[in-house]
């Protein structure tokens, strides 16, 4: 393993685990790229699902992505939108306008219903959506707190630039080199969106006590030295626990999403848009939605 020196401190890599493709599934009308959980990887705790969405090419007679008023408890549903603008709405009483770079954190907790997609104006105008779509798990003694809804735009995060000003890291959530996130989050979790161009640098500390992996949106890049991460190969990698952290090498201009958290290492039942402890829960949550214990949401 290569160690690096990072601020004058010794930094040890974490070694790869596992690297795996994205492959596209279909999710009803909507096909997308679904990196987990597959065959090969089930989760990655505390993370429970993984879904990249587009570029879908948007207009007033193709809108592949428009997902209407549906229901969710006992986890965090965080949409990072890449390109486009999309519409929240939601049973809290929220509605706003999410666009390219912002990230959306929802906290389901005991219950919400929300709706997205592609703005009226993007839809008359034409345009391209692109986003990240993550399932981020709560533990048990969190998943029926009340419901919350976070909006944080580009413009707001703090960016870490590299050492050659090539590579721009925003810390959406956590913290790195002792800058921190706008989102507030329920359990010790680090969310970073990687901008790096043609052979820029950087290295990435993170606790060694979380699970972290690098999602690839677009390009080419090294990934410590010795693994390449490219668009229909190797899209995800995930790191053992095992270092401090890890450093890539853009091989062309490309877009990173790095998540790590605390595992919860807790029993993980899922049906649908709820993830529980259990199959009762899970029972007791489809029963809350229809009885309208969740709220209510009119189509747009």
């Amino acid at each position: 393993m290569e160690n690096i020196i990072m601020k004058s401190v010794i930094m040890k890599l974490n070694t790869i685990k596992r690297a795996g493709r994205s492959h596209f599934v279909n999710m009803g009308p909507i096909r997308l790229r679904q990196p987990f959980p597959t065959q090969a990887i089930e989760m990655i705790d505390p993370f429970v699902l993984l879904h990249h969405y587009g570029p879908y090419e948007i207009s007033e007679t193709n809108n592949p992505f428009d997902l209407g008023p549906h229901p969710h408890r006992g986890f965090e549903p965080v949409t990072f939108l890449v390109q486009g603008e999309q519409l929240h709405r939601d049973s809290l009483g929220h509605e706003s306008v999410v666009k390219a770079g912002d990230v959306q954190w929802t906290t389901a907790g005991r219950g919400i219903i929300h709706s997205e997609g592609p703005t009226k104006d993007l839809i008359r105008k034409g345009g391209t959506i692109e986003g990240i779509q993550l399932w981020l798990n709560l533990p048990a003694e969190k998943k029926m707190i009340q419901a919350n809804y976070q909006h944080a735009r580009h413009e707001d995060f703090n960016v870490i630039i590299s050492e050659d000003q090539n590579v721009e890291t925003r810390i959406i959530a956590g913290t790195l080199n002792n800058s921190f996130g706008k989102i507030a989050t329920q359990t010790p979790v680090n969310a970073f969106m990687i901008d790096a161009k043609t052979n820029g640098e950087e290295a990435i500390e993170y606790a060694n006590s979380h699970q972290g992996f690098l999602y690839l949106l677009n390009g080419k890049v090294t990934v410590n030295g010795v693994e390449d991460l490219e668009l229909d190969k190797n899209q995800l990698m995930e790191f053992n626990q095992d270092g401090d952290g890890f450093k890539i090498k853009a091989e062309q201009d490309s877009k990173l999403l790095f998540l790590s958290g605390e595992p919860i290492k807790e029993t993980v039942a899922t049906y649908g848009p709820y993830v529980m402890n259990s199959q009762t829960e899970l029972l007791e949550a489809m029963r809350d939605y229809q009885m309208g214990k969740m709220g209510f949401l009119p189509t747009n």
